[in-house]
């Protein structure tokens, strides 16, 4: 594979909405997301009270990458070989005495299907993402809960949670303003959506001058997607693409064949009967990459176009469109924005811990490093913290070098390159950070230290 990756060779380009397109004032939109599920857990469920105040510190538990053990109520950080580096029970921060008890030092027992990405379990649980990570935190704070007043060893709170997330996120949650969230971000769209910069219009402007095809593939339902677009990017967004699939049901848009999941046209946001073939760009529902292609062919008059995809989330965008479709990957990860350290530590003006951006109500940034977690991308394995050469990469960082192209921290953050500009690709043959631009994160640079590191 060559070494060099260029926008320029792609005929085609796909964007993700939430996260990708769409940035998110990150506190206020975590907050509101565990207000929404939690508020249905005490008012529905009838768990305890205690679980709707939070604490401002609070948010420091979500960290992407974690993976909540259901049955035992552990969440869970794993390396790249699938042991286990750090683990909390509930909130609570296990000791290295009490992983390697636990887990030992050996592969965890689910680490085989998660790993293979390719199904949800009832098992665990994985957190890629800032949609589902507020629920991180809720999910183990349930636990917390549980322990002081029932003393349970096995739980059973996690139907309760998937009850609570499809109350508010719904497809017709939007239109009948059931739940939480979505009445929220209609009520107030700037406490929680950034607009989308003026370079990064200009840029998608440019493609098209460039002749791409620019499509926008979001799992939102096709009502909450105008809202986002109108709001960030003005009433005129549908100029900006070709084709708008809504709905998509990621990551099945990647791996279902075209009879598990046709395509459907859609009226007044109603989505209609399903259609045999994509014939034609246009705004549809649900579908499926194979047809797509198909039309893609069509409208660039090539045999096989190339394709990239832009997303934040491993098990929904990157890993499904490179795995299934085989087109380039680009992984939007605002975790190279918390990592990012522009003068020595030992001249930092205020508190490592401010670093990242305090909002509204004094919640850090997501992307922030945590400090319970430590790193998103390397740690250190548990009973050996003082040795020198047990510095690991994380499973999470082991997924972005293996199925992203490159690794940005925003749109915004390539907006001004030239077309043809040469980014150097993740490649096994290649260092572990040279898919990062503009650069890579300071815990994977030799003789650095993270700024958590125990």
């Amino acid at each position: 594979m060559q070494q060099h990756f260029s926008l320029a060779d792609c005929d085609v380009m796909g964007f993700d909405l939430d996260h990708t397109l769409c940035r998110y004032h990150l506190p206020q939109s975590a907050r509101l997301i565990y207000d929404s599920f939690a508020q249905y857990l005490v008012t529905e469920k009838g768990y305890d009270k205690d679980l709707l105040t939070l604490a401002p510190d609070c948010l420091d538990f979500c960290c992407k990458g974690l993976v909540l053990d259901i049955e035992e109520g552990n969440f869970l950080k794993l390396a790249e070989d699938g042991t286990v580096l750090r683990a909390s029970h509930g909130t609570k921060s296990m000791t290295s005495e009490e992983i390697l008890e636990t887990y030992g030092r050996r592969e965890w027992k689910h680490f085989n299907t998660v790993s293979g990405m390719v199904s949800r379990s009832a098992k665990y649980y994985l957190y890629d993402n800032y949609f589902d990570l507020p629920g991180a935190l809720l999910c183990a704070r349930v636990v917390d809960s549980l322990d002081q007043h029932d003393g349970q060893k096995k739980y059973d709170f996690w139907k309760d949670m998937v009850a609570a997330i499809q109350h508010n996120y719904k497809i017709s949650a939007f239109k009948e303003d059931c739940g939480t969230y979505f009445p929220e971000v209609k009520k107030h769209p700037d406490k929680y959506l950034q607009r989308c910069p003026e370079s990064v219009k200009k840029w998608l402007k440019q493609l098209k001058s460039a002749g791409k095809i620019l499509l926008l593939i979001t799992s939102s339902h096709s009502d909450y997607c105008r809202l986002l677009c109108e709001h960030i990017l003005g009433n005129d967004f549908e100029e900006y693409f070709d084709i708008v699939i809504t709905n998509a049901l990621k990551p099945g848009f990647f791996s279902h064949t075209p009879n598990q999941r046709p395509f459907r046209t859609l009226e007044n946001d109603e989505e209609q009967e399903a259609l045999l073939s994509l014939d034609k760009p246009g705004w549809y529902s649900q579908g499926n990459a194979i047809q797509l292609y198909e039309l893609l062919k069509k409208m660039t008059g090539k045999v096989d176009p190339k394709v990239v995809y832009f997303g934040d989330s491993m098990h929904s965008d990157t890993f499904p469109a490179r795995h299934y479709s085989n087109w380039e990957t680009v992984l939007i990860l605002e975790e190279l924005l918390g990592d990012e350290v522009t003068v020595p530590v030992e001249t930092e003006s205020e508190p490592l811990e401010k670093k990242g951006k305090y909002e509204g109500d004094q919640l850090k940034a997501l992307y922030s490093v945590s400090k319970q977690w430590g790193s998103f991308f390397v740690d250190r394995l548990p009973g050996l913290e003082n040795a020198e050469e047990t510095l690991v990469r994380t499973w999470s960082c082991k997924c972005i070098s293996t199925y992203s192209t490159i690794a940005i921290p925003s749109l915004e953050a390539i907006a001004d390159l030239p077309l043809d500009y040469r980014f150097t690709r993740f490649s096994s043959n290649s260092s572990a950070t040279a898919g990062y631009y503009p650069s890579p994160p300071r815990a994977l640079l030799p003789n650095e230290e993270s700024v958590t590191m125990k």
